[in-house]
């Protein structure tokens, strides 16, 4: 089936409208979301890359600003992140690997977001601690690079190792990790392009339907909502899409 008529389907598009709703609701961009559905409706690689990096950048965006309204924001707990986090998921963006690497590296990646999503960790610890700066430089570095390589922005990994080491709270995190996306995939789809890579004209139709999503997940996750049922779906959505990308 072309690509052209899998973006027309009326399942993939509410799917990304809940992907959508339910990352920005965290302060993520919601790139292993949609590559997870991708990869379940067959599209290409080709097509899957460039096109969850620029709905990681719009929702990312939206959902930064709610967080940064409600005064959540902390550039001291971001900057130490994106210092290495840019040029390393530029390099990132700028390769290219072969289909099943990249369809296990995806793969383990949903399984981190899995785990997220049913709160298996990064819980909010009780006392924070001040941010170790090496350690943040090292760990913005590796999630940079993974994050052009297979084009996410990142936040899935980032929110819970901030609340695990207990640097910040939640609200705090996730919207250090919504700018954390927002960079990161700006960075990532600038290498992707400066190797020759180009945007698939038909995945322009998907920015409406994650925008909607984006905006009302900002909205209401910067302020209080207990969406653990609809998480619990996606979950199973994802588990199915890591057991495809696995077994083809």
């Amino acid at each position: 089936m072309l690509e052209s008529e899998l973006i027309q389907s009326p399942l993939l598009l509410v799917l990304l409208l809940i992907v959508a709703f339910l990352y920005a609701s965290v302060g993520h961009g919601g790139a292993s979301g949609y590559l997870a559905l991708m990869s379940l409706f067959a599209f290409p690689i080709t097509f899957m890359k460039p096109t969850a990096l620029v709905l990681n950048i719009l929702v990312s965006a939206i959902s930064f600003y709610f967080y940064y309204r409600e005064k959540k924001f902390e550039w001291k707990l971001f900057y130490p992140f994106a210092i290495t986090s840019v040029p390393f998921s530029f390099l990132g963006g700028s390769l290219t690997i072969e289909t099943h690497i990249y369809k296990i590296i995806l793969a383990t990646v949903l399984l981190f977001a899995v785990a997220r999503l049913v709160g298996l960790f990064g819980k909010q610890k009780g006392e924070l601690k001040p941010i170790n700066i090496p350690l943040a430089l090292f760990i913005g570095a590796v999630i940079g690079f993974l994050s052009g390589l297979i084009g996410i922005g990142g936040g899935i990994i980032l929110s819970p190792v901030i609340l695990l080491l207990g640097w910040a709270d939640i609200k705090k995190s996730a919207a250090v990790s919504a700018l954390f996306i927002f960079v990161n995939s700006v960075s990532g789809l600038f290498g992707f392009v400066s190797k020759g890579g180009t945007l698939p004209i038909s995945s322009v139709s998907l920015i409406a339907v994650v925008l909607v999503g984006g905006i009302l997940g900002g909205y209401f996750g910067s302020k209080k909502m207990n969406t653990q049922m609809l998480r619990n779906v996606l979950a199973l959505v994802l588990l199915i899409a890591i057991f495809k990308l696995y077994t083809t």
